[in-house]
């Protein structure tokens, strides 16, 4: 019984965190948390109706994960994971809000963003892992901002692979095309003939 008071009362801290006023200031309380017993409330919170809970939640996976890989870099690789099965079709999971915290997580942790970067840009990829749905690629387009804000070097050789979305019908696809291209100092290639 206790156990499951305990999980409780771990929701419940992530819950308060993640809606209150100051949250920017109490992201180092997370730390104190297991990391473990911190990232299944969290993953919950990526599906959360608020856009605002969700990016919140998405930034908390961030502190978290990157924390861990410092301390435990096999136990943050199995999270990293975690995503990107659900982000697969074979899942059975639509992976709302995966490609953003892979982002983020990648922006606090350079160990990670070395090994899983290129899964990331595989999402965008006609040869890879491409997502053909807009709302997951306007997911994972926000993870690659993120890491392109921390890490533009690990990103220019996806240029090629962004470059498409300069032309999609969707203005926030756009939008987020030209900003990564604009981190990473890439040049747009021109619209094809």
């Amino acid at each position: 019984m206790q156990s499951s008071a305990k999980k409780e009362s771990i929701r419940r801290v992530i819950d308060q965190l993640l809606a209150a006023p100051d949250f920017e200031s109490r992201l180092p309380e997370l730390l104190e948390i297991p990391a473990r017993k911190a990232v299944n409330p969290l993953f919950a919170h990526l599906c959360d109706p608020d856009e605002r809970v969700k990016m919140r939640a998405v930034k908390a996976l961030g502190v978290i994960v990157g924390n861990l890989a410092e301390h435990d870099a096999e136990s943050a690789r199995v999270i990293m994971r975690r995503f990107m099965w659900n982000l697969n079709d074979e899942s059975g999971c639509i992976g709302w809000g995966a490609p953003e915290a892979l982002g983020e997580i990648m922006a606090v942790s350079e160990k990670l963003a070395r090994e899983y970067a290129h899964v990331l840009v595989s999402y965008v990829r006609e040869d890879g892992n491409f997502l053909e749905y807009e709302p997951l690629q306007q997911g994972v387009l926000s993870g690659l901002v993120r890491l392109a804000e921390a890490r533009p070097g690990l990103l220019k050789s996806a240029a090629l692979h962004i470059e498409p979305f300069l032309r999609s019908k969707n203005p926030v696809l756009r939008g987020l095309a030209a900003r990564i291209l604009g981190l990473i100092g890439a040049k747009a290639m021109g619209p094809e003939k």
